[in-house]
């Protein structure tokens, strides 16, 4: 059995969990971990958020070989935001194992020059990895683990080319790890998973904890009903989904016209802008995300108390991802059906959902307690978490309890700060130097460009 397993952090072998900030794995962790370990071909189906990441990741750490100054094993995500999130785990696990990740949107030659010194993990999105192999970017008879993250979700977006492409190439694999968050995808034969181990446990986790409220609209334009249901919720964050990236731009631009402060995200915004919305999201300088299936799956974001269907999707399968996003682990959670009175609820809603009657005449929800600043300088600038604290509190004369989270990329970084401290903080920097050198310090713009 592996040692990983059941063990606590203060095991000396590894200070794994406790880098992580947990305490012991969960019964899918312990189970998918010996699976992985002890078997080719490994498919695993479990709710998002309740820990998947993780749970392959372990097992891949014990069958690295450091002996092997190679790709030795191959993570394939459907879309950047994945990919960047198991790259973050990995991270914060704390190895000796060098990771990369590829994505389209991201430097080729960063990448090239990453490739050029291989990492033990490299993961990436179809198109980029079919984009290095062709290229020639890396080796893969090293290679001997494949895992495929969100796999049904590579397959619906069309990546099937692509992934055959990439496993064609791999001719030394002796393990296959599939992931998903729904049980209703056929596995294509390029893949080859040969009698695999399925361990399923959606099944248990069908929301106990996650109730469906139906609120319905009076008027087919459901906007008026989204703007008060918001109204109700405390000034709680929320994610709102709706099925087309137009329709995502207008209903944030009519909620802000309302006085709602809110941003949108979708597949047809520019790669900065993307994440520059998402790091609002995640510090608490914006509550409210109006957004496509895109952000159903795969991104890191904090777990939401309340997820709200402007439309719902064709598919249970996509229901089921948008309500991943709150009652995860063991948190509760709500799920909002805004429907318009004359609309058929489609089938795969098994029961009639409660209706809540949501109340007109609420006042406005709170405006968000941070805004998010931005510096023109990150890692490769030699700037880390540390100097920015260390400058905002000295120079900046903040307290401690004034920052929210900080997140330090290539060469920019982004910071929350107390709204009601920026001013002062924007004032006591002004011509002050950080490290020796003098950055662009400013408040991260929220005005959203559309892509070309």
């Amino acid at each position: 059995m592996s040692y990983l397993c059941g063990m606590k952090a203060e095991n000396p072998q590894t200070n794994i969990l406790a880098n992580l900030g947990i305490s012991a794995l969960n019964e899918m962790q312990f189970a998918a971990q010996r699976a992985i370990v002890n078997k080719p071909n490994t498919i695993l189906l479990s709710s998002t958020g309740s820990g998947k990441t993780l749970a392959f990741l372990l097992p891949i750490l014990q069958l690295l070989r450091e002996d092997v100054k190679a790709v030795q094993c191959l993570v394939i995500a459907p879309s950047r935001e994945l990919a960047l999130q198991i790259e973050q785990v990995w991270k914060k696990m704390g190895t000796k194992f060098k990771v990369n990740v590829c994505y389209g949107g991201h430097s080729i030659d960063t990448e090239l020059n990453n490739l050029s010194n291989p990492p033990a993990l490299l993961i990436g999105t179809p198109g980029r990895l079919a984009d290095h192999l062709e290229r020639k970017s890396f080796e893969t008879s090293s290679i001997k683990m494949l895992v495929l993250d969100e796999f049904d979700k590579s397959l619906q977006l069309g990546f099937q080319d692509e992934m055959n492409t990439i496993i064609s190439q791999l001719p030394n694999l002796e393990k296959r790890v599939l992931l998903s968050a729904t049980s209703d995808v056929e596995i294509p034969d390029f893949i080859q998973m040969e009698s695999p181990v399925t361990l399923d446990f959606t099944r248990e986790e069908k929301d106990k904890s996650l109730s469906v409220k139906l609120v319905v609209s009076p008027e087919k334009d459901k906007i008026e009903s989204l703007f008060q249901l918001i109204c109700s919720l405390n000034s709680e964050p929320a994610l709102i989904f709706c099925n087309h990236r137009e329709v995502a731009e207008r209903i944030s631009d009519l909620l802000n016209k309302k006085g709602i402060h809110t941003g949108y995200y979708h597949g047809g915004m520019d790669q900065d802008d993307r994440e520059r919305i998402l790091i609002q999201f995640r510090n608490g300088s914006l509550n409210y995300l109006i957004t496509t299936d895109l952000a159903a799956r795969g991104l890191d974001i904090p777990e939401m108390k309340h997820v709200i269907h402007y439309h719902l999707p064709a598919k249970e399968s996509e229901f089921t991802h948008r309500n991943g996003r709150t009652a995860r682990m063991h948190a509760s959670g709500t799920a909002y059906i805004i429907s318009y009175k004359e609309d058929k609820l489609p089938d795969y809603i098994p029961e009639y959902p409660d209706i809540l009657q949501v109340k007109a005449g609420k006042p406005l929800p709170q405006r968000p307690e941070h805004q998010t600043i931005y510096i023109s300088g990150g890692k490769k600038n030699k700037l880390n978490k540390s100097d920015i604290v260390g400058f905002f509190l000295q120079k900046g004369k903040l307290d401690k309890t004034d920052l929210g989270l900080i997140e330090v990329k290539d060469f920019i970084s982004f910071v929350a700060v107390r709204a009601s401290a920026v001013k002062t903080l924007l004032t006591n920097i002004r011509e002050e130097k950080m490290k020796g050198k003098r950055y662009k310090i400013e408040v991260a713009r929220n005005v959203i460009k559309k892509a070309d």
